[in-house]
């Protein structure tokens, strides 16, 4: 069983910096593909970035230059540098884990970012 705990979360104002930070538990992190994603009141889930158990990254057009993802593997953490929010970036904002054919999230914490 794999559990994601976020945190990070919090309030801040337009153009500056946030940093999320994912824990995982279980022994097969090294092997997993993590990501995070967000959603936006009324929105739906979207994908923010992903990196997988080899270290290659993938962002979502909106976040790309902004936003870098990355994985420490001695301490199952995944971490998202948020650098420039804008109130667009305002969402829960959650890890998630996929092996094999299992994917697992975590509870998100929440990313608020004032005009």
């Amino acid at each position: 069983q794999v559990q994601l705990v976020e945190s990070g979360g919090g309030l801040v104002q337009a153009g500056g910096s946030l940093r999320l930070s994912c824990a995982a538990s279980g022994s097969i992190f090294s092997f997993m593909d993590m990501g995070w994603y967000r959603q936006a009141p009324g929105k739906q889930r979207e994908l923010v970035a992903t990196i997988t158990s080899g270290g290659s990254t993938n962002y979502a057009d909106s976040v790309k230059g902004r936003f870098t993802i990355s994985r420490d593997n001695a301490k199952h953490a995944v971490y998202l540098q948020m650098n420039s929010l804008t109130p667009e970036d305002t969402a829960v904002y959650y890890c998630a884990a996929k092996y094999v054919f299992k994917a697992y999230w975590g509870k998100g914490t929440l990313v608020t970012v004032s005009s």
